[in-house]
């Protein structure tokens, strides 16, 4: 039970360690066994039913190791950290406060359906996805379709539409990038047939394939040829500029030509056996401008000899018209996806038909753009491909867990090995028997004990044991910008453009321009997650903090020293304020004597609240 303030007698005070480094999540192979695919009819299993079952799963593979597993977090800990995976914010004291009086045995099942059915739900994991695809984005351009794309996933996401609908909204996509936010994924590759498949096998089935784009892939069962039939998919896509758009502005369009043009004039000079038995009239074993007046050549023929003649001759050899190089933008005016020879670069290549590697169907030849595309996500989708709703159930589980059943998250397979493959199964088919629906995945995972433990630091014995207890995670930076905006009591913050870190200066907004300097990718696993110097050099030196650290200004700070004169009361308030919790009396004892030791109050509430912005508690999710 929670202590009362002296000054708020229907409020509670909250909680910090001072100093506290929260300790660094470490990886794990626990009882790794190949999780096989399940073929048999799903049909909607109750979350908390499957949340059970999970805890069951796993607390029994803990025992056979003889590991006891973390007890469960207090409140204000299971607070704060649902609140930041579900709403991407942290609670608001009179939430903590009316969470910890709260003695119902179901609140913490209550509160996450709140947050769940809270506008803020999506925007948050709008914001996440935003980063899994930008952060990897090929064309820096693709930025121009971010605040788009936001929107469109925000409303996905509180509509509650279904993973397999928004990815082929995805994957199908058309239209103006600036009012068509589904054109991300395409806007970002800039239709490249091979980026795209690269990140469609990434994002929808968390397999990186294109380890096999050159070569059979190392590690994988996975050929070159798997790859290039996934490719095979988008040869049609093409981004283009909107003439006199203003502001410039991008469409995702389809190209459906039914002849190849560019890619048979290619092919007769990497084969000009047909070219010569045409126009080689003398059969001399050259080609001259004479031969090939009032031909389809002729227009091209100077620029061809400029090119390819390689003594001076005027005239053009078989040899020397083999010799010119595919032109660098050819293939993006090709109609079919050619697979580039190794041994012959300059070459067009070997045309490719689509095909999914996972399980080799194929929608056939001659498919417009689209019939491509729809077919793809029709197949990606399905219930028979396992992979789909793996990778998403590993994602989304790593990303409010702190780890994943397959590390890296985006790099699984059938050359994988899955931690704890029972668990990933059964969320798997509970996910894929929901409809796909993520309410459903994000309500299971954070009704499991396995979610709601404890974060502790491992001992060396437990290395190697992962869901024994909570992961410390770091807060993406668009949480902890909304943190920062939440301590401070305003709406935004003021971009620092008189000095200090260039890197969070320009006409973007302050939150963008934050995110920029502490974003990272959310498929990256968090022990390789390190803040750097100009992260910690803002939070420490910026003018948009400090400026509202002050007392003698209109200032959140300011409102607690005039409203709790007690040192204590004050030290309490301010613990609640930024981390959501009590100070232990350590940290309590700790405040009230650097009160003592400095003279002037003012000052020394300015140091603690700092202090507290700065601590590594403040940017993690514990």
């Amino acid at each position: 039970m929670m202590s009362f303030s002296v000054k708020r007698t229907t409020q509670i005070v909250c909680l910090f360690l001072f100093t506290v480094s929260v300790p660094l999540c470490q990886s794990s192979t626990f009882a790794a066994t190949k999780s096989s695919p399940q073929s048999k009819k799903q049909q909607r299993v109750d979350e908390s039913t499957l949340a059970e079952k999970v805890d069951q799963l796993i607390e029994a593979e803990l025992k056979k190791s003889k590991i006891e597993p973390a007890p469960l977090a207090n409140d204000e800990d299971f607070l704060r950290r649902v609140t930041f995976d579900l709403a991407g914010r942290k609670p608001t004291s009179s939430e903590v406060i009316l969470f910890g009086l709260d003695s119902t045995p179901h609140k913490r099942k209550a509160v996450i359906n709140d947050l769940l059915k809270s506008d803020e739900y999506g925007v948050n994991w709008a914001r996440y996805w935003r980063d899994v695809i930008y952060l990897r984005a090929t064309d820096a351009r693709s930025r121009l379709n971010e605040n788009s794309f936001v929107n469109w996933m925000t409303s996905q996401l509180n509509e509650n539409t279904s993973w397999d609908q928004i990815t082929t909204e995805l994957l199908t996509a058309t239209g103006d990038v600036r009012e068509n936010g589904n054109t991300a994924l395409m806007f970002a590759h800039q239709g490249d047939p091979a980026e795209l498949a690269a990140e469609t096998s990434r994002i929808f089935l968390g397999i990186q394939i294109q380890c096999a784009n050159c070569h059979d892939h190392p590690t994988d069962k996975w050929k070159r040829d798997s790859f290039h039939e996934l490719a095979a998919f988008f040869p049609r896509v093409r981004v283009r500029p909107v003439r006199d758009a203003m502001p410039r502005t991008f469409e995702v369009v389809s190209m459906n030509q039914n002849s190849n043009q560019i890619a048979q004039r290619m092919k007769m000079l990497q084969d000009p056996t047909m070219l010569f038995r045409a126009y080689d009239r003398n059969r001399d074993g050259k080609l001259t401008k004479q031969e090939v007046q009032r031909t389809r050549m002729a227009p091209r023929f100077e620029q061809l000899v400029s090119r390819a003649d390689k003594n001076g001759d005027k005239a053009l050899t078989a040899e020397e018209l083999k010799s010119i190089p595919v032109p660098e933008n050819a293939r993006r005016f090709m109609s079919e996806y050619y697979m580039p020879d190794l041994n012959n670069p300059t070459s067009v290549g070997t045309v490719v038909h689509p095909v999914l590697f996972v399980d080799k169907k194929s929608p056939g030849k001659g498919l417009d753009d689209l019939d491509r595309r729809e077919t793809l996500s029709k197949f990606l989708t399905s219930k028979s491909n396992p992979w789909f709703a793996r990778a998403i159930v590993n994602r989304l589980w790593a990303e409010m867990l702190g780890e994943g059943f397959y590390m890296p998250i985006d790099d699984i397979g059938p050359e994988r090995s899955a931690v704890y493959p029972e668990v990933l199964d059964a969320l798997a088919d509970g996910f894929t028997a929901s409809g796909y629906d993520l309410k459903w995945l994000c309500r299971t995972i954070t009704n499991t004990r396995a979610y709601q433990r404890e974060m502790q630091k491992r001992t060396e014995g437990q290395l190697n044991t992962p869901f024994a207890a909570q992961s410390p995670t770091r807060l993406r930076g668009d949480q902890i910008f909304t943190a920062i905006t939440q301590v401070f009591g305003v709406d935004d913050l003021q971009a620092n453009r008189s000095g200090g870190n260039r890197r969070f200066q320009g006409g973007r907004s302050a939150r963008s321009q934050f995110s920029n300097l502490f974003t990272f990718d959310p498929s990256t696993s968090q022990e390789e997650i390190t803040g750097d110097v100009p992260q910690a050099l803002f939070m420490m030196n910026s003018t948009a903090i400090n400026g509202m650290l002050g007392t003698n200004r209109n200032t959140k700070l300011a409102q607690i020293a005039k409203d709790y004169p007690d040192n204590k009361d004050a030290v309490q308030e301010l613990y609640l304020l930024t981390l959501s919790r009590e100070p232990s009396k350590s940290e309590l004892k700790i405040c009230l004597d650097y009160f003592q030791e400095t003279s002037n109050r003012a000052e020394a509430l300015e140091d603690l609240m700092w202090s507290l912005l700065n601590s590594s508690e403040f940017i993690t999710k514990r």
